[in-house]
């Protein structure tokens, strides 16, 4: 049974997310910067509404400016790319999985993906003086001698042993 996961996320909680992440200290013209002199202009796509600025009548909505801009995605769906990118979901999977072209979905991809490695530079490495690595050493336990034979590999870990044995006796 498969579940429409783009329909059962509400769009208006998704937009205030994407807001609230695009723009922290709230939206504002992006000509003018001012924030208490914007009227809904248009409302064709709710709830991505174009916003016009009364002072110097640039006309924009949420996305301009961003990686985001021109898209034509719902917000749900601009959520779960964002979700998928931070959980390292191929971009195959997730373009079958919300049912988009894989071509246009790895261009996205590479800007939010360009524009992290440049946030993360700018704030630099994160604060504190713990850092947890559970899966650094995943492999240290596996020894494994060299090849005995030049044209043959070495053997898999836990089969050394046995075939050591085997010569032995």
């Amino acid at each position: 049974m498969d579940f429409p996961i783009v329909d059962l996320m509400a769009p208006t909680a998704c937009y205030q997310f994407l807001v609230a992440t695009l723009h922290p200290g709230g939206l504002r013209c992006p000509t003018c910067r001012r924030d208490d002199t914007l009227t809904v202009h248009d409302r064709h796509r709710p709830p991505v509404f174009d916003y016009r600025c009364r002072p110097c009548g640039v006309v924009f909505n949420a996305y301009t400016g961003t990686p985001l801009q021109k898209t034509h995605r719902s917000p749900a769906q601009l959520v779960l790319v964002l979700r998928g990118i931070w959980q390292g979901t191929p971009t195959a999977r997730l373009a079958r999985e919300l049912g988009c072209d894989r071509k246009h979905l790895l261009t996205l991809r590479h800007k939010l993906q360009g524009l992290a490695e440049a946030a993360a530079a700018r704030c630099g490495p994160v604060a504190g003086g713990e850092a947890e690595a559970d899966e650094m050493y995943q492999n240290a336990g596996e020894k494994r001698g060299a090849a005995p034979d030049r044209g043959r590999p070495a053997p898999p870990p836990g089969e050394q042993a046995a075939r050591a044995r085997d010569v032995c006796q």
